[in-house]
């Protein structure tokens, strides 16, 4: 009498911050049937995403059902704390192992150590895997053994480990178990804004793993030849935008990474792809320094900035927050911010810079207005970037670095179209004073009127004033 062959127990892969089916470790390694399912997990201690993040979210879990699907799968959705969820997936499927990619935050670490000490102490085979960096943060250390500070000797080192990158494909098919788990419905969790519906402007984006996948290859073709100066200029489309799907897990590093170096075996200049690899680099860094620093987003990394005395300054906050502070580049970066949830680096720089340096307003408020309304808002990025202009972070700019938002603009949206569309306000205004709006019109009024549009308040601080300020604030610091 022939043995009927036992089915193998179902693995859960735990969808987290890697949203896509190609180059999933986690997916690829587990074979057999799976349990795939993404946990909407908001346990105190864990950075709840902001609205923006909400958004993408939203959108990015239904391409992955979709695309799970057309697979012969499909994606569970649960909500509630991510060990007791995976606890009850575990005994409704008789699953025995458990997959997911690796976060680099304290709260996510703290928790997955716990996840695994429990369920492999049950019996559950607990794996997990590197899907989000090309270098794990730990395997990156100076002569020392210490963690690198700043970038430059930090990618020296960590590129010298990368080697050949291979991209792995995604499955052609998933073995799905006989009995599904019962799933929450994704419009229940209400992450698509309303009351009011904000996100109008949010349409050119797609998320998602296709749509990662069409935006890096056109950048590829279109816009990595001349990436080094195009990359800076807010009025052209010279980067890759690719940084909201690089946070979800839509596509990773190392399909970046190849994608590139296959566009530079065809032709495509070796230079701008190194200096578009870097970036790549930048982020690796910045996981790098959350990882140590777990308190990155909240505390200075430079102690010695716990003594800095920010200004209370709410009238010259939310002139900030909505574009109204009566410099064009700082205020069609705000205004592309809240309309769109990204802003161009270049102008986030200089936005970034004219809170902190201009206003005196502490580095942690727009740290935390942009976790709010950036699609991309990363842990890592978001607050060692900020920091990095304060002068507060890792390998961070001079705190005599003030950018003027007038030169800043003059150089980088010379013809002031990234002005225009942002601020219709300005849309008449003669290129020559665009930047500076104030000289077009006669008096001293709080408000500009602009022939053919409505007004646009004067400067609410003058620059040349603010940055004497700040030197000052800085010295006393240092004199500290």
């Amino acid at each position: 009498m022939q043995k009927t062959q036992e089915r193998a127990s179902p693995v859960i892969i735990w969808f987290r911050q890697d949203l896509r089916l190609k180059d999933n470790p986690a997916l690829l390694a587990a074979g057999g049937e799976v349990i795939p399912v993404y946990i909407l997990d908001e346990s105190e201690g864990l950075r709840a995403p902001g609205g923006a993040s909400r958004w993408w979210l939203d959108k990015s879990l239904r391409r992955l059902d979709e695309d799970l699907r057309a697979l012969g799968s499909r994606l569970i959705l649960r909500q509630g704390p991510a060990e007791s969820v995976l606890g009850q997936l575990i005994e409704e499927t008789g699953a025995k192992a458990l997959h997911w990619n690796r976060l680099y935050d304290a709260a996510s670490i703290a928790r997955d150590r716990s996840i695994k000490q429990h369920y492999s102490d049950a019996g559950i085979v607990c794996r997990s895997f590197n899907g989000a960096l090309l270098n794990e943060p730990w395997d990156i250390a100076n002569g020392s053994g210490a963690p690198y500070r700043v970038f430059t000797a930090y990618w020296r080192a960590a590129r010298s480990r990368i080697g050949e990158v291979h991209a792995e494909t995604a499955p052609t098919r998933l073995a799905s178990p006989p009995d599904w788990p019962e799933s929450d419905s994704l419009s229940d969790w209400r992450l698509h804004p309303s009351s009011p519906d904000w996100s109008a402007g949010f349409g050119d984006w797609e998320p998602g793993e296709a749509g990662a996948g069409r935006l890096l290859t056109r950048f590829l073709e279109e816009s990595l030849s001349g990436y080094g100066d195009a990359r800076d200029r807010p009025d052209l489309l010279g980067t890759s935008r690719l940084s909201p799907h690089l946070h979800f897990g839509e596509i990773g590093p190392a399909q970046v990474w190849r994608a590139t170096l296959d566009a530079v075996a065809r032709g495509a200049s070796a230079k701008e792809a190194d200096k578009f690899l870097s970036e790549i680099g930048w982020r690796e860094f910045h996981h790098h320094l959350l990882f140590y620093n777990p308190q990155l987003a909240t505390r200075n990394f430079r102690s010695e900035w716990d003594g800095f005395s920010w200004r209370d300054d709410e009238e010259g906050f939310r002139a900030w927050t909505e574009g109204l502070t009566g410099y064009p580049i700082v205020d069609a970066g705000m205004r592309e911010l809240w309309a769109t949830g990204f802003m161009h680096n270049r102008v986030r720089m200089i936005a970034a810079s004219f809170l902190i340096k201009d206003l005196l307003i502490d580095w942690r408020r727009g740290e935390a207005w942009f976790w709010d309304t950036l699609v991309d808002a990363d842990q890592a990025q978001n607050a060692a970037n900020w920091q990095w202009v304060a002068g507060s972070g890792a390998d961070a700019a001079p705190y005599f670095r003030i950018f003027n938002p007038v030169t800043q603009g003059l150089k980088f949206d010379p013809d002031g179209a990234y002005i225009r569309r942002w601020v219709p306000e300005l849309a008449k205004v003669p290129t020559a004073v665009i930047h500076e709006p104030w000289k077009a019109v006669a008096g001293s009024a709080p408000r500009l009127a602009l022939p053919g549009a409505g007004d646009y308040p004067r400067p609410i601080v003058d620059h040349a004033s603010a940055r004497d300020r700040a030197l000052q604030a800085y010295a006393a610091l240092r004199a500290a």
